[in-house]
């Protein structure tokens, strides 16, 4: 196989491993039956002024499946970060005992477990998208190596061989999406 080819297959499944990725990080957020440190991701703190992530200011960790504490090293944040964690709107009321925040996750209704499986199909569907855009765009790479004297026999192999990985990494996503769904309805 000519090395261009090569070199727009490899492309190709470095973007298509990096969509996966993405929709794995994605999907920790979503929250299941379980506390973890992901579902305060994304929540910042003003820190002296400026926008600092939680997870930079603070040790957060789980010592059991229903609570998340959170430690922050300057003491002085804690109401900050108790205001922090209220306007997230994440459904926590964290309790403030001074030195810790203790944040008891509730249980997950039924009606929240389908909105929860719901959130993760669309972060699937999102992932399917960009695959299928890195499909287009390696399919049209393809033809231009007709440009470049490579034999249509081999751009045929190379178009097919993209459709293989594009296959693959579909079938990917939706494993991961079908572990996430087991995971969040599992009581």
């Amino acid at each position: 196989m000519n090395p261009l080819s090569i070199q727009v297959i490899e492309q190709a499944k470095n973007d298509m491993q990096s969509a996966v990725t993405h929709l794995e990080h994605e999907l920790a957020k979503v929250r299941t039956g379980k506390a973890s440190p992901q579902m305060l991701e994304g929540i910042k703190i003003d820190y002296y002024g400026t926008l600092t992530a939680l997870d930079q200011v603070a040790n957060i960790n789980t010592p059991d499946a229903r609570q998340i504490i959170v430690q922050p090293w300057d003491k002085s944040l804690l109401n900050t970060i108790d205001k922090a964690i209220m306007n997230a709107n994440l459904g926590f009321n964290p309790q403030n005992n001074g030195e810790v925040l203790r944040i008891n996750v509730p249980a997950l209704t039924e009606e929240r477990r389908k909105e929860m499986v719901k959130k993760a199909k669309v972060e699937a569907e999102n992932a399917r998208v960009v695959i299928r855009n890195i499909r287009r765009s390696a399919n049209e790479t393809a033809k231009k190596l007709d440009k470049m004297n490579v034999p249509e026999d081999e751009i045929k192999i190379l178009e097919k061989e993209i459709q293989n990985q594009t296959d693959a990494y579909i079938a990917r996503i939706e494993k991961i999406l079908e572990v996430k769904e087991k995971d969040i309805m599992t009581v």
